[in-house]
């Protein structure tokens, strides 16, 4: 899936501004008027629960623009489906049932949905896909730059790594094979490690299970031996989670853990970076993309053309759907060096959030206390 590239940016401020007022789109919804009331109803579905990013972040500045946008007439309904697409059919299904006016959908399987965006778009219900592309006539995405994610990972593992060497061993620990996302992870990823780096045993892990992670890393160690594995690509914070724990669990020493990428800044992978038990997560500016959704999800249910298009200048390609109206968010490489211009600055998290009593030393060294 070939889309337009954006460059990383240093600083997440503007993203955040952007956010709220895109590419010249009013976020006012009396400023033009629109083919549908106020009175609208938001259709929110979110994929699983072990990222906690989704019940934390995402939906609830979802629901807090909506409100906004409708001058509080709005409403959204929203499900999780615990990673189990049968269970994301079921509750699509319902609120095709229930007459919801716009859908805002970040499938579990993307390749499995597509019946049920068909029967959205049966019932006149506009579906946007939401961080994963969905297959099926989708009417618009928003999301990160995906392989801008994988590249930035790729990039920073291969620069962490002291007096890299092609013959130096990675182990890839990659997401789940039913969601688009992590296939983009991984190849742009790959794009920065092939040929600077060996990448000597590789895993598609199920659910993006932090335990499945654990396990795929045992087994690296026990084929490579832990102390040939020069550095340790994951595509998430959670797993990384898990093959911290595989190597502590083969003798590794938090002193002597090799760089372990991550992604999504949750607020654990936060601090082992500070602890320097990880080296690297991607920061993805959450307001930036939530709050676009849902002026995209309004402007399309409210008939509003010109902000539709104006939020959703990008075009991508599904496997059944091209140049689909996209709305792509740049991502920004989390370090110890830079916790306080990013998550602090944007108000992700606290500096009491972080810096909890086992965290004050590390803390007080990086100056956040």
């Amino acid at each position: 899936m070939r889309r337009i590239a954006i460059a990383v940016v240093a600083s997440t401020m503007s993203l955040s501004l952007a956010g709220c007022g895109m590419l010249g789109a009013s976020e006012n919804s009396s400023s033009a008027t629109p083919t549908r009331s106020n009175d609208i109803t938001v259709g929110v579905l979110m994929p699983e629960q072990t990222n906690t990013r989704y019940a934390e972040f995402d939906y609830p500045i979802i629901k807090k623009k909506v409100a906004e946008l409708t001058e509080d007439k709005g409403r959204t309904d929203y499900a999780n489906a615990d990673g189990d697409s049968k269970t994301q059919n079921t509750q699509m299904q319902k609120m095709i049932d229930d007459k919801v006016d716009v859908i805002l959908l970040d499938a579990v399987d993307s390749k499995e949905i597509a019946a049920m965006v068909q029967k959205a778009k049966d019932a006149d219900i506009p579906v946007i896909a939401y961080d994963r592309l969905a297959q099926g006539p989708i009417d618009g995405y928003v999301s990160f730059d995906n392989e801008l994610v994988g590249e930035v990972q790729g990039r920073t593992l291969v620069e962490a790594i002291t007096n890299v060497q092609a013959s130096d061993k990675i182990v890839m620990v990659n997401g789940s094979p039913t969601d688009p996302n992590a296939a983009q992870f991984k190849a742009g990823a790959l794009s920065e490690l092939n040929g600077r780096v060996t990448v000597a045993k590789s895993y598609d892990t199920d659910k993006w299970s932090p335990d499945v992670a654990q396990a795929e890393m045992s087994k690296a160690i026990e084929a490579l031996g832990v102390s040939n594995i020069a550095g340790v690509y994951s595509a998430n914070d959670a797993m990384a989670g898990g093959i911290i724990k595989a190597l502590k669990a083969a003798g590794v020493s938090d002193s002597e853990l090799p760089p372990i990428t991550g992604q999504d800044a949750e607020l654990a992978a936060v601090q082992r970076i500070i602890s320097g038990e990880q080296f690297m997560s991607v920061y993805k500016p959450y307001p930036g993309e939530a709050e676009a959704a849902a002026e995209a999800a309004v402007a399309k249910v409210q008939g509003r053309d010109i902000q539709f298009d104006a939020l959703t200048r990008d075009k991508v390609d599904s496997p059944t759907n091209k140049n689909i109206p996209a709305k792509l968010v740049p991502v920004v490489a989390l370090t110890k060096d830079n916790i306080k211009s990013t998550v602090i600055a944007d108000g992700i998290y606290k500096v009491s959030d972080i810096c909890t009593p086992k965290f004050k030393a590390a803390c007080q060294a990086l100056k956040l206390l």
